[in-house]
């Protein structure tokens, strides 16, 4: 018999216990994924100077520069508003804080910028399971908002990011997975996405290392704190009533040589130099 053919409801019954599974990405001492906690804690404390300070408006996306070893701090000024952030792949948590790495794309696949301060640490996990600064969901984009509502919106956060990097040579399809800065989100019992409203308050922040010269891209989310999402134009009329902005400030250490002298070094590509099996085509070959 197959074991399509048995009756799901015995499947069910018959499913033996299973031991409570192992995070399959650590980050703990000696693993590739760990970080000197001495070295960041070291830069976060460390006397800084201004390079660059703006303020981005509602609904609206920037990109900047920021070189390696540089810190960049996003804050909500006015109070809660959330934003999104390119990054690509998940290899610490789901909602990410101090000590947490955002990481390129493949074949890559190299640390990009490090979570050095984050205000909301405290946060922690609420009655429903939500946790801020989100890996876990995409960007909001006009497509999926027009296949919901018919609507036709031209500032969700796709594409605040696609103008934003447009300028330095990239386009539509360099935008990617994102961080949700500032956004309390999770999964319900069903294991659907929800968001919460944001917890922020005026003046809180998340600070990042540059582990390279890296482009960040940031926008303004068109559902604001979030306390009024909803799709269509309808709820883009609404929803602007809970928008505020964000600042960014790049800064350099004031001492540029500490990073180095602590043994830190920009953050190099994976060393796998394979060819994806393309001399095997039919597949890997056993004994």
């Amino acid at each position: 018999m197959s074991a399509a053919d048995i009756d799901p409801a015995q499947r069910l019954k018959d499913r033996k216990p299973i031991p409570k599974p192992v995070p399959a990405y650590l980050a703990t001492a000696g693993s590739p994924l760990a970080v000197d906690k001495v070295l960041y804690e070291s830069a976060q404390k460390a006397p800084r100077v201004l390079v660059e300070e703006f303020t981005l408006p509602i609904r609206s996306g920037k990109a900047w520069k920021a070189p390696a070893g540089s810190i960049v701090r996003i804050s909500t000024p006015e109070g809660p508003q959330v934003a999104e952030q390119c990054y690509t792949v998940e290899l610490h948590a789901s909602h990410v804080s101090v000590g947490d790495r955002l990481w390129s794309n493949l074949p890559y696949i190299r640390p990009l910028v490090t979570i050095i301060a984050d205000t909301l640490a405290w946060y922690g996990k609420d009655e429903h399971g939500g946790r801020v600064h989100d890996l876990l969901g995409t960007r909001c984009d006009p497509y999926i908002n027009s296949i919901l509502s018919g609507g036709s919106y031209d500032f969700q956060c796709h594409s605040n990011l696609t103008r934003a990097v447009i300028s330095h040579g990239l386009n539509e399809s360099d935008v990617h997975d994102v961080i949700n800065i500032f956004q309390s989100t999770g999964l319900d019992e069903q294991g659907r996405y929800f968001m919460n409203p944001c917890p922020a308050g005026p003046g809180d922040y998340i600070e990042f290392l540059a582990e390279q010269d890296v482009l960040m891209a940031l926008s303004t989310c068109p559902g604001g704190d979030l306390s009024l999402w909803g799709f269509g134009e309808d709820s883009e009329e609404e929803m602007i009533k809970c928008c505020r902005p964000l600042k960014v400030e790049v800064f350099k250490l004031e001492d540029e040589g500490l990073l180095q002298r602590e043994g830190w070094k920009p953050a190099e590509v994976s060393p796998y130099k394979g060819r994806h099996g393309m001399n095997i085509p039919l597949g890997e070959v056993r004994n």
